[in-house]
């Protein structure tokens, strides 16, 4: 992939629609790739960023079953409340489409087809573990038993959550059915199998060869533990009634594999996005000046690394990604976050207790991010980054320059009577260098550090050079550094775009960056060291933070104690 792409193709994991969006999901995947993605966007890049929900697989039948509904009113639902709270959290898709789109079935049946028309599946009847009592094959989620890996005993069919592995049902040790509580039977059954054995060698030149300096040690080590472990055949159907069914004879009352299904869903909301806005979609996954980039958890790595590549390979037409920066997982107050039991935060009730802290939010989680290892949510963190970062330095700065500039100049910016050294110093603080080296490398905690270094300086400055004193003594000198202190704060606007976007646009409009004759870009940033000229008239100052008092902490404590009691003590 050359270093200069035409374009970038980005791509977020698909949420799963049985329940709605939580801290941990958007500290791992959301918050980094819409910062990657308004970074590319804001110099210019032609981006394309999709995800959509996923609403095939068993949890959606469990969660309808447990809710008395249909699996499309619970999608239907839960696609709703998701799709709000990334609006809400500034998650800036291109689209966010869902896999139940007439336009996602006909992409995902195609893809199909082609793979077994072109003989890239094997065709095997096997035996799966069978509930006699229900009547029904017990795909993935539908049974539980003990991990062959770790020992956990209620890891699932498809998946450990406890150690992370991958597996089939049949692997497990003492499996149960979730829908009788009965120990299954194991009966014969027909599947079509996407023989990743076949692609070994290939993956380990790809991945092992190719990505082993570029990709994330988390991400590499991963893969290489499934390759060097061998890899087998892999089932591309299930035996469910809720799916995309599967297009081909002999498959009566077998649909897609959702983990077939669903990464083809980046495919689709592409397509659609064509579509609604009269473009082709095919450069964005065919051309191979295109970058693409998968954004998931570690719990995703097998089937965006290794599964998802291999189907694109079989298809032989597509583009593979560049890079999958898949984080760690986030704690929440010492316990892992666990939807099945509450503890967790969840964005609709966030932004009820939190209204209009969204950037608030975005800033602790970027800050706390779990790139290389997992990391601890806490409410009392919270408090602390918001009032001694956001409040005392960020918006501290902005609010004293903005309010020294309407009281000594009326809000226009002051002429400077002459930049010592010391001031272009200061000036060249603005320097993108390293936040965009930080963000083109994934390292988004980096790159927020050095935005808030910024800010430091800022006040810093300020501090040492006491405009409020020299405005009485030395008039030129005070006229000066207002001057250069609003130059940092405009680069601040800016810089902070793809991580505060909503500070961002409330900072533009307070510096009134409506009113220059040109839109100030990220590459200004650093080229120039005058954003805002002499003359240019700002905007009354407002708070772009405000302080979080110990009784709204003790109120979001006080409810995870209340979980704690219902759930790990019961």
């Amino acid at each position: 992939m050359q270093d200069f792409p035409k374009r970038f193709t980005i791509t977020a994991a698909l949420p799963y629609t049985n329940g709605p969006i939580h801290i941990g999901h958007l500290a791992g995947v959301y918050i980094p790739a819409d910062i990657y993605s308004r970074f590319q966007r804001i110099q210019g890049k032609d981006v394309l960023f999709v995800c959509g929900s996923d609403e095939h697989g068993v949890p959606i039948t469990l969660k309808a079953k447990k809710e008395g509904i249909s699996p499309q009113e619970v999608v239907d639902k839960y696609h709703a409340i998701i799709k709000k709270s990334f609006q809400d959290f500034g998650i800036s898709f291109d689209n966010y489409s869902r896999t139940t789109a007439k336009i996602h079935h006909e992409t995902a049946s195609d893809f199909f087809k082609k793979l077994n028309e072109n003989g890239k599946f094997i065709e095997e009847i096997t035996e799966q573990l069978y509930d006699t009592e229900s009547k029904q094959f017990l795909a993935d989620r539908f049974v539980i038993g003990t991990c062959p890996k770790c020992g956990y005993e209620e890891s699932y069919g498809d998946q450990c959550e406890n150690c992370g592995t991958s597996h089939n049902a049949t692997d497990l040790i003492n499996p149960k059915s979730v829908l009788s509580g009965n120990k299954p039977t194991l009966k014969k059954t027909k599947h079509w199998f996407l023989p990743l054995d076949q692609y070994e060698g290939w993956l380990r030149e790809w991945i092992l060869e190719g990505h082993r300096k570029d990709w994330k040690t988390n991400v590499y080590g991963q893969c290489k533990s499934w390759i060097d472990d061998g890899l087998r055949p892999r089932a591309v159907t299930r035996d469910l009634d809720w799916g995309i069914p599967v297009p081909a004879k002999g498959a009566e009352g077998k649909v897609l594999y959702v983990w077939f299904d669903a990464p083809i869903g980046y495919i689709s909301a592409t397509r659609e996005w064509a579509k609604l806005e009269g473009k082709d979609w095919e450069p964005y996954w065919k051309d191979k000046d295109t970058k693409l980039i998968h954004f998931i958890g570690k719990d995703n790595i097998v089937f965006h690394c290794i599964i998802f590549p291999s189907m694109l390979k079989a298809e032989g037409n597509y583009i593979l990604p560049d890079n999958v920066p898949a984080n760690e997982f986030l704690n929440l107050e010492g316990n892992k976050i666990s939807t099945s039991k509450n503890w967790a935060v969840w964005l609709n009730d966030y932004l009820e207790d939190f209204p209009n802290h969204q950037d608030v939010l975005r800033y602790v989680l970027t800050a706390n991010a779990p790139e290389t290892k997992d990391n601890d949510f806490t409410w009392i963190d919270f408090q602390a980054r918001n009032n001694n970062e956001l409040v005392a330095i960020f918006g501290n700065f902005i609010n004293r320059v903005v309010v020294l500039t309407h009281k000594y100049y009326k809000g226009i910016i002051p002429e400077p009577s002459s930049i010592s050294e010391f001031d272009k110093r200061v000036l060249k603080l603005t320097n993108i260098e390293s936040i965009s080296y930080s963000i083109e490398h994934f390292r988004f905690r980096e790159a927020l550090t050095t935005l808030m270094k910024v800010a430091r300086k800022g006040n810093e400055y300020l501090a040492e050079e006491e405009p409020w004193k020299t405005i009485k003594t030395d008039k030129e000198r005070t006229q000066t550094v207002i001057y250069v202190a609003l130059q940092i704060a405009s680069s601040l606007a800016i810089l902070c775009e793809p991580f505060l976007p909503f500070t961002s646009e409330k900072l533009k409009k307070m510096l009134r960056f409506s009113d220059l004759d040109s839109v100030l870009t990220w590459n200004d940033i650093q080229t120039k060291t005058e954003f805002l000229p002499p003359g240019h008239k700002i905007g009354k100052g407002e708070l772009l933070f405000s302080k979080i008092e110990d009784s709204q902490v003790q109120e979001q404590l006080d409810k995870l104690e209340a979980t704690k009691r219902n759930h790990y003590f019961r």
